[in-house]
C-alpha cells in the first residue's frame, strides 16, 4: 500500500529561498505556511501587500520564528513584475525555489495593464516573464526549481489559438480561456525544463496541479455565490491543505525530476494526496511549445539566459 505523502514529507528547508506568488490565500498560502514552518526564508509575492502583510503576520503567530517578507507583485503589468525582479534580484542573490502560483479563474472579459486578456496574461505571460527575469538567480543554485501551476483544465477546451490569443476576434469564452492559458503554463514548464537540460543548468523545472480545491479562486464559478455553495464545495473538493501538497511535493521532494507533473491520486485528479500524474498529449507537443515560447518573448519582452 502506498503511502500519502503529506506536509510531513517536506525535508529541512533552513537556508532556503523560495519565492511564492499569490501567497496572501489559498493554495499560495498553505505552500507558504508549510515552507515557512521548515525553515525556509519565504517571500510572500502578492498584489495587495496590505493582504499579504495580513497574511505574513497569521503565518508568524504560527511560526514565531518564520523568515518572512512580502513583495509587491502584479503578474497582469509587466511593470510590476519587472519592478519585483528588481527588487527580488537585489535582495536575493541566491534563490532555490520560484514557485509560480498566482493566477486568476473564470473572470468576466477583462484585459490587463499591457492589454493581454486576463487569464493568459495573468497565468502564462506574468509567470513567464517573472521567470525569465529571476532564473539566472537561480541557475547556480544546486537543487534549484520553477514550479509552475497547471490545472485539469488544461484537458478543458484548452488549445492555444496563435491567431487570436487574445480573444479580440472570437465570442468570449471564459472556460476555454482559463483551459488556454493552464495548457500554456504545462507547455511553458516543459519548454523550460528542455532548455535548463540543453544548458546543464543546475535548475529543474516541475508542475504541479491542486485538483479541486475549496479556495478563493473558485469565486468566479457559476453559482459560488449562492447559500451553501462553500459548504457543498468542500465536500467535493481538496482543503487549501491538501491542494497544495502536489505544489509542495513538486518543489521539494528529494526524488522529483525536472520536467514531472503532480497532481492528487483520486479519479481524474479530481482530489487526493500528490503522486506523479500525466497531462494531455497535446500539453507535450514541442512544436507548439516552441512556438509559445517565442511569441511570449515577443509579447512580454523577456528573454531567458539559457
Amino acid at each position: 500500500m502506498t503511502t500519502k505523502w503529506t506536509a510531513n514529507d517536506v525535508p529541512d528547508q533552513t537556508g532556503r529561498v523560495a519565492i511564492v506568488t499569490g501567497s496572501n490565500t489559498g493554495l499560495g498560502y498553505e505552500t507558504a505556511r508549510v515552507l515557512a514552518d521548515r525553515g525556509a526564508r519565504v517571500v510572500m509575492a502578492v498584489r495587495d501587500t496590505a493582504k499579504g502583510d495580513a497574511a505574513a503576520a497569521r503565518l508568524r503567530a504560527n511560526t514565531p520564528n518564520a523568515d518572512i517578507t512580502v513583495q509587491k507583485l502584479d503578474l497582469g503589468s509587466l511593470t510590476s513584475v519587472r519592478a519585483a525582479a528588481d527588487d527580488l534580484r537585489a535582495a536575493y542573490p541566491r534563490i532555490d525555489l520560484l514557485i509560480n502560483n498566482a493566477g486568476v479563474m473564470y473572470p468576466p472579459k477583462q484585459t490587463t495593464a499591457d492589454g493581454f486578456e486576463l487569464q493568459f496574461g495573468t497565468n502564462h505571460l506574468g509567470a513567464f516573464a517573472l521567470t525569465g527575469l529571476l532564473i539566472e538567480n537561480l541557475l547556480p543554485v544546486a537543487g534549484s526549481r520553477v514550479v509552475t501551476l497547471g490545472s485539469i483544465a488544461h484537458r478543458i477546451r484548452g488549445k492555444i489559438d496563435f491567431t487570436d490569443l487574445q480573444w479580440e476576434k472570437r465570442r468570449y469564452n471564459r472556460v476555454a480561456a482559463y483551459g488556454q492559458s493552464k495548457l500554456a503554463n504545462l507547455m511553458f514548464a516543459y519548454e523550460l525544463q528542455r532548455r535548463l537540460v540543453a544548458t546543464n543548468a543546475e535548475t529543474i523545472s516541475v508542475a504541479a496541479h491542486p485538483g479541486i480545491s475549496n479556495t478563493e479562486l473558485m469565486r468566479h464559478i457559476p453559482g459560488s455565490g449562492l447559500p451553501g455553495f462553500n459548504q457543498i464545495s468542500g465536500l467535493v473538493a481538496n482543503s487549501p491543505e491538501v491542494g497544495a501538497l502536489a505544489t509542495l511535493r513538486a518543489a521539494v521532494d528529494p526524488d522529483a525530476r525536472g520536467g514531472e507533473y503532480y497532481g492528487p491520486s483520486g479519479i481524474r485528479q479530481l482530489v487526493g494526496h500528490p503522486v506523479l500524474v500525466q497531462s494531455s498529449a497535446q500539453s507535450h507537443d514541442a512544436g507548439i511549445q516552441r512556438r509559445l515560447w517565442t511569441v511570449s518573448e515577443e509579447l512580454t519582452g523577456v528573454t531567458f539566459a539559457i
